[in-house]
C-alpha cells in the first residue's frame, strides 16, 4: 500500500467494490475462518461478514495470517502517511439503515448494539426534521484516550481510535468520558460465539468481541488496510457516506464511487462537526439537510423552544 501513491489509494477505495466481482473468489476465500469440515469434497466456512458458506476443498489455499502480538503491533501503528476523514451529508440520507446491518454483520454485533446509529433529529420547533448518522467521531483530541487505565484504547497517527480488547478491564472510565455516547459494553457473550472459537483477535476488526469488554466504531481499519471503503459506507444505497484521506485532500463516495476533493465538499457545503465547542477535534463532519422545512433568511430567531 505504501508503493500506491496518495491518489491512487482513495481512487482504489471508490472501485474496490466494483472489483469484487471480478476478484470474488480468491477474495473471499482468503478472508474466511473454517468452522466445520466434512469428510466430503466441500468445506463449511465463516466468511469475514458473519456468514457461512460451503466452498471444494480444492478452492482453498493457505494464508499466512499474523499472530495476536503481530496483530496488535500493527493494528496501533496504522497505516503510515494516511490521514482519514469521514463525511456525512445529511441532506441524502432516508433512514435506511444498511449501514447499521453493515456494520454489525462485520463487528460481531448483538442486535441491540450499534457501531453508528441512524437518529432522527429536529434543529427547532418549527424546523423539518432529519436523519442523521452518528458514528465515533474518532476525534484527534479525544477524551476517552486519556482515562483508559491500562492504555487498551488509544489514537493512531492515521486519525483513527481503536480498542485492543486483550488489554481492556471493562471498567467503562472510556464509555464515560465520551461526549458522543459512541461506546458500547458487551454485557453479555457476543452474536455468534460460538462461530469463533479458535479465531485470532484482530484489533482493527475487534473481532472476536469478547464479554466484560468495550466496542466501538472503527472506520473498518482492517478494510482500509486491504484498501477497500468502510462497511458502512460500501453498504449505504444514498450516497450519503464520503471518505478518505485528508492528506491528500481527497473523498469517494461509497454509493457513486466518485472521488472529489475534500475541502473543497466541507467548505462549498458548510460542514460542521459535532459539539465543536468541547474540542474534542472530530474527525467526521456533517453537510447539513438542504431540503428544509423554510429557508434560513434573515438572524436567528431567539425565541424558539
Amino acid at each position: 500500500m505504501e508503493k500506491k501513491s496518495r491518489r491512487s489509494f482513495v481512487k482504489a477505495l471508490g472501485v474496490s467494490i466494483g472489483a469484487a466481482g471480478v476478484v470474488g473468489g480468491s477474495s473471499i476465500l482468503n478472508s474466511c475462518t473454517q468452522v466445520a469440515s466434512t469428510n466430503s469434497d466441500t468445506i463449511t466456512l465463516l466468511t469475514s461478514s458473519g456468514e457461512l458458506m460451503k466452498v471444494d476443498k480444492s478452492q482453498l489455499k493457505p494464508a499466512d495470517l499474523p499472530s495476536l502480538s503481530e496483530n496488535q503491533k500493527r493494528g496501533r501503528e496504522g497505516l503510515p502517511g494516511r490521514k482519514f476523514v469521514m463525511v456525512i451529508d445529511l441532506s441524502k440520507c432516508r433512514n435506511a439503515r444498511q449501514c447499521m446491518k453493515a456494520c454489525q454483520n462485520h463487528h460481531q454485533l448483538r442486535p441491540e448494539q450499534h457501531h453508528i446509529n441512524v437518529l432522527q433529529m429536529q434543529d427547532a420547533e418549527n424546523t423539518a426534521p432529519y436523519y442523521m448518522p452518528k458514528p465515533c467521531q474518532h476525534c484527534d483530541n479525544p477524551p476517552c484516550t486519556k482515562v483508559c487505565p491500562v492504555n487498551a484504547t488509544f489514537k493512531r497517527e492515521d486519525g483513527i481510535v481503536l480498542i485492543d480488547n486483550e488489554r481492556c478491564i471493562g471498567c467503562r472510565f472510556c464509555i464515560a468520558a465520551c461526549p458522543y455516547s459512541a461506546r458500547v459494553f458487551n454485557w453479555f457473550e457476543p452474536r455468534d460465539a460460538e462461530k469463533y472459537e479458535g479465531v485470532t483477535y484482530n484489533i482493527e476488526a475487534n473481532v472476536p468481541q469478547k464479554k466484560g469488554t468495550i466496542s466501538k466504531c472503527l472506520f473498518s481499519a482492517d478494510r482500509l488496510r486491504d484498501g477497500k471503503l468502510p462497511s458502512c459506507v460500501s453498504a449505504c444505497p444514498n450516497g450519503v457516506y464520503w471518505f478518505g484521506d485528508q492528506n491528500e485532500d481527497a473523498v469517494t463516495n461509497g454509493t457513486t464511487h466518485e472521488t472529489t476533493s475534500f475541502s473543497k465538499l466541507i467548505k462549498d457545503n458548510a460542514a460542521y462537526t459535532l459539539m465543536e465547542e468541547l474540542g474534542t477535534k472530530p474527525r467526521v463532519y456533517y453537510l447539513p439537510p438542504k431540503d428544509r422545512a423554510f429557508p434560513f433568511q434573515g438572524e436567528i430567531d431567539q425565541h424558539h423552544s
